[in-house]
């Protein structure tokens, strides 16, 4: 008869994975299942519910507040790499967006060895997390920049609640696809349903009727929290897992986890499996402490080596990010005022969305994306160049293996001119400046109103670290990113930069935008690769999208998890969260992460009998 600290699974985090895996485990009444979140349940708090809040979040109690290393190549400087430290983890901090990969980029990920993932099969995942907005009449479409959609998901009824941000407001949604559409660049139909090069009006995970934030605790947790076999414990942070050998004495076993909580250390006991969903920057940290990783590293460290597997912690993955912000013309509405804190504007701006869940509040100003290509001749000459000078060098050993594997796979997406190499997106405001500018450019907020268009790289071919410094398990994990050391980064990154100017001048923009263009900060005004390159080098940011850390792959590939997610050479032991993905997603990381947990219960259940 098992204890009662036993469970048949017991799940590391309770965020955005985590909270997915629980429930659908918990949907079988034999399955007994704990979580340990290290955050508390912040689901109430006005900021988490209200969109327009979410900038309030950063920095604070359901915030990890994770800071790079200095980064080489961006002239030294510290990245804030914001993760949620809170029930629903980064679903309950994050800007909302709500958007698929591409489907050659999920197809990319059976390229590199993992049999059976691929769009085909990972799509109606996509569709079981979801529940697509609702209908809306022929002059709505067309104000949403929808109409020309010859299909929608259909099939999108699960748990989380999307809509399409700023109802009908927002002026940039129809002039971002008459922009595109004049290029043939519009995607044909819903991208969850065929994800292509081409632009699109977003989603966002807010309820279309409440206007708050649905994420994984409102959508996945709260609607069964009161399932007798489902345990959830938070303000607990997990020291290590627990092993034993299994009865050949060949293989360790996963057989629990140690805790802490209120002060106290304790144990829970896994009869099925430990399910490791802790994030991209804590997944690592936990096998590392737990004896998992590199051994020499790990010795250093006073750490009982278990098993070494050296990939723990390597290729990390992050979406560099840059933006250009551009005055608009008189009349248009922005966020800027909300951005300065106005008073006045910040009091009728409540008074609008607790009346009628109506205005600014109701929705973050990013509305309109595009996947596209470089698409200057002379751009993608130059990335033809930068790939043939920077091939990985020929070498023995799984980095070596890994790095070839990446680099045919970036390669042939940057080559192909119907692939997308960036997303672009607009925010109906301005951005925070990076404090690497110089000169005469202002830290803002600034005056005016404005309208930014950014773009972030999709295939980035550099690749960061994530290792413990310590044995404390209190103590944050060194993070090194490595933005834009690879010089193909850099390359197309600053081409896909300076078609930002072409789309701001497109016709359809001059009722958008002041003419001739007016930028919000002078370094910005651009004209060659070099100076774009050094633009980025002071302004590039993280977009939170870490993943890949505990990568499935082959493990001559430098993989940590094996296409069922089990991590090698263990027993009972999977990792479920963005750090499993093989790449990062084409653009904003949660509704890839969605779908990817929700495959990783399928898997799971159908182990355990339960499919």
């Amino acid at each position: 008869m098992s204890s009662p600290n036993t469970y048949d699974f017991v799940v590391i985090g309770g965020g955005t994975s985590g909270l997915v895996v629980a429930a659908r485990l918990s949907e079988d009444p034999r399955h007994n299942v704990l979580v340990i979140e290290a955050g508390l349940d912040h689901s109430a708090d006005p900021r988490v519910q209200i969109p327009a809040l979410f900038e309030a979040l950063k920095g604070t109690e359901l915030d990890w507040n994770f800071k790079s290393k200095p980064q080489s190549a961006l002239g030294g400087r510290t990245i804030t790499l914001n993760q949620g430290k809170a029930l629903g983890g980064s679903s309950t901090i994050n800007a909302f967006v709500f958007v698929p990969p591409t489907k050659s980029l999920i197809d990319s990920w059976e390229a590199l060895g993992n049999d059976g993932w691929n769009w085909d099969a990972l799509q109606p995942y996509f569709s079981k997390a979801y529940t697509s907005p609702p209908a809306v009449d022929a002059r709505s479409s067309k104000l949403l920049g929808v109409d020309k959609w010859t299909a929608m998901n259909a099939a999108a009824t699960g748990p989380l609640q999307t809509s399409f941000p700023a109802n009908f407001t927002d002026p940039v949604r129809e002039v971002w696809a008459d922009t595109f559409a004049a290029e043939n660049l519009l995607m044909p139909t819903d991208p969850f349903v065929n994800p292509s090069v081409g632009s699109f009006s977003c989603l966002s995970c807010i309820h279309p009727k409440t206007k708050e934030r649905s994420h994984s605790v409102s959508a996945y947790y709260q609607p069964i929290q009161d399932r007798e076999n489902l345990h959830v414990l938070t303000n607990a942070e997990v020291l290590k897992i627990l092993f034993d050998e299994t009865e050949s004495g060949h293989q360790i076993r996963a057989s629990g986890v140690q805790y802490k909580h209120k002060g106290s250390t304790f144990v829970a006991d896994a009869s099925k499996e430990v399910i490791l969903a802790a994030g991209a920057l804590q997944s690592p940290k936990i096998l590392e402490l737990s004896g998992i990783g590199d051994a020499k590293s790990l010795q250093k460290l006073g750490i009982d080596v278990v098993l070494d597997l050296p990939a723990v912690g390597e290729n990390l993955q992050d979406h560099a990010v840059s933006s250009v912000c551009f005055e608009v013309a008189d009349g248009v509405e922005t966020l800027d005022a909300l951005v300065r804190q106005e008073p006045e504007v910040l009091a009728q701006a409540m008074q609008d969305y607790g009346t009628s869940r109506t205005g600014p509040m109701s929705h973050v100003g990013v509305t309109s994306y595009a996947y596209l290509p470089v698409r200057s001749p002379d751009g993608r000459q130059a990335i033809k160049q930068a790939l043939a000078n920077n091939q990985p060098p020929s070498g023995e050993g799984v980095s070596s293996a890994r790095d070839r594997a990446y680099f045919e796979i970036a390669e042939r997406a940057l080559l192909d001119s119907s692939d997308a190499t960036a997303a672009y997106l607009t925010v109906a405001t301005q951005t925070p400046q990076s404090a690497g500018f110089p000169g005469d450019s202002q830290p803002g907020p600034l005056p005016g109103n404005f309208l930014t268009i950014g773009a972030m790289l999709s295939h980035p071919l550099s690749r960061g670290t994530v290792h413990i410094q310590s044995n404390d398990y209190s103590a944050p994990p060194a993070i090194d990113p490595r933005y834009l050391t690879n010089t193909i980064d850099m390359e197309v990154l600053a081409q896909h930069m300076l078609e930002i100017e072409g789309i701001a001048s497109a016709p359809s923009f001059s009722k958008l935008l002041k003419s001739p263009l007016r930028r919000g900060n002078p370094a910005s005004h651009f004209t060659s690769t070099e100076a774009a390159k050094q633009y980025l080098r002071d302004s590039v940011i993280s977009m939170w999208h870490v993943g890949c850390t505990c990568a499935m792959l082959p493990k001559a590939k430098g993989g940590v998890v094996s296409s069922d997610l089990r991590v090698y050479g263990v027993e009972n032991l999977r990792v479920v969260d963005a750090s499993a993905l093989p790449t990062i997603s084409t653009a904003n990381l949660q509704a890839t992460v969605y779908g990817f947990a929700e495959r990783a219960s399928d898997i799971i259940k159908e182990a355990w009998g339960s499919v």
